[in-house]
């Protein structure tokens, strides 16, 4: 049992695979950072999931969920900042867990990661593909129905078949995005930077002007009567709490770039909280805007900010910029999600976790291009076919799962390893990290059976690939027999 515990140092050390000293360019500073943050956060959940939950769960205490969804967040974005400035590598949760907990827990997390960012890139692409069809059919521009979603759906928990052949929106936005993210990180953080100051813009002008709309009727009852186990009442404002953390998946993604920041040390922690901070307020101010401006229940639609502006004529205008910037907004989500998918891969193959070729770096990009191409042509099938809308809860356990560990590694590095140098300090360590693994694991408790089951089952899968590969060609494992 020993061996499936065996901790890394906690350094970062150059990446070899196959014989050959691979490096990322370091290219990134700490604004671009706050961006890619914004860029992964501000998307579905503003744009798709506020209203989902507050029509079904939280009612105008939708608020509240983002607010206590947040402050989860924070304990282990804070946990976050240290680990990140000072083990500047990418793996992100994973590779601060193999130095905190060991290998076999390790792989959890890692295997936990790719549920979260494939999952999450294919589900978002989806979403994509629902903004952008609805937008261009305004227009008469309309694509054969054969070719606009997967083959195949869920009625009533059973798999029923469409008629249609394939999602070819979805296929084309991951495949646009996965060109991006080969060419370089420089480069797509740029990108990712203009589009999340659009939507920002358009996120703001909604709240600005959607403001002066508001019924402060439809905050009464601010929390509903309880109706049921998570619908209503203060288990459906946790329950809402539980589904709105799927926005806050972009903190994990933006740790994962500390191998490409000049300087991590002192970068890492101003964009992991940065980009926490101004992403909550955001998220509270439009939901307290959109229950206002229309009751919750009315708010249960595919694109709840274009519902709640259609009721007012004279907002019109308002609501074609707001599905342009919920396109814009979905698009920086995928890029995200598919730049942090790869340099994961990078770093268990840099390990022996995973085969070599996903440590491979282009000669001239310096980007895992290898890893990249299999993460879109993966994503890329799972968006074509599969119905993926019921996994969002599991993407937010894959989620939780990580932010728990990361908070609880701070706390073991702090005991096992206190002469280690800190360029930031998690502030009263043994208050914030206990908090932050209790608030995840308690938001995981609350979720359904279900998600349970799909979770359980995807471990597995995990544990069967580790045993029949990883463990063998685990490096440190060889390092240490020899």
């Amino acid at each position: 049992m020993s061996n499936l515990f065996i901790t890394k140092p906690v350094h970062a050390e150059p990446h070899v695979v196959a014989g050959e000293e691979v490096e990322l360019a370091r290219s990134l500073d700490w604004r671009h950072l706050i961006m890619l943050g914004i860029g992964a956060v501000i998307g579905a959940g503003i744009f798709v999931i506020t209203g989902t939950a507050a029509a079904e769960h939280a009612g105008p205490a939708i608020i509240l969920s983002f607010v206590f969804a947040g402050l989860a967040c924070a304990f282990a974005a804070l946990s976050y900042a240290e680990l990140s400035a000072m083990i500047p590598v990418s793996g992100s949760a994973y590779s601060y867990t193999y130095s905190t907990l060991g290998e076999s827990a390790a792989w959890f997390v890692g295997w936990s990661l790719v549920l979260e960012y494939l999952f999450a890139a294919s589900t978002v692409a989806v979403g994509w593909a629902g903004y952008t069809l609805s937008f261009l059919d305004q227009f008469g521009m309309h694509l054969p129905s054969v070719l606009r979603e997967a083959p195949f759906t869920f009625k009533h928990d059973a798999l029923v078949v469409t008629g249609a052949w394939f999602n070819l929106p979805a296929v084309l936005i991951i495949g646009a995005i996965a060109m991006l993210c080969y060419r370089g990180i420089k480069e797509s953080a740029t990108v990712n930077a203009v589009i999340v100051a659009m939507k920002v813009l358009v996120v703001l002008a909604v709240v600005i002007f959607g403001a002066h709309y508001v019924t402060p009727a439809n905050w009464h009852p601010f929390i509903p009567a309880n109706e049921g186990p998570g619908i209503y009442g203060w288990s459906g404002v946790f329950r809402g709490a539980s589904i709105v953390f799927f926005a806050y998946i972009g903190f994990d993604a933006v740790s994962t770039a500390a191998q490409e920041v000049k300087n991590p040390q002192r970068d890492m922690p101003i964009g992991i909280l940065g980009s926490l901070f101004i992403c909550t307020l955001l998220y509270i101010l439009m939901a307290a805007v959109l229950t206002g401006m229309l009751p919750y229940k009315l708010l249960d639609t595919a694109e709840p900010v274009a519902t709640a502006l259609a009721a007012h004529p004279s907002l019109n205008w308002l609501k074609t910029l707001a599905e342009l910037a919920a396109i814009a907004g979905l698009s920086t989500v995928i890029l995200v999600m598919m730049m942090g998918q790869p340099r994961i891969f990078f770093a268990m193959a840099h390990d022996g976790l995973m085969p070599k070729v996903l440590g491979k770096v282009h000669p001239k990009y310096k980007t895992p291009h290898r890893a990249t191409i299999i993460v879109a042509i993966i994503a890329a099938v799972m968006a074509a076919l599969l119905p993926i809308s019921l996994l969002g809860d599991v993407v937010s356990m894959g989620t939780l799962v990580a932010f728990a560990t990361v908070s609880a590694g701070v706390l073991i590095l702090r005991y096992t390893q206190p002469e280690l140098k800190r360029s930031f300090r998690v502030p009263l360590a043994h208050v914030i990290c206990p908090l932050g693994v209790l608030c995840c694991l308690g938001l995981i408790y609350i979720m359904p059976v279900r998600n349970w089951l799909l979770l359980l089952g995807w471990t597995v899968i995990g544990f069967i690939v580790y045993f029949s590969y990883g463990y063998k060609h685990s490096k440190l494992r060889k390092a240490l027999k020899s």
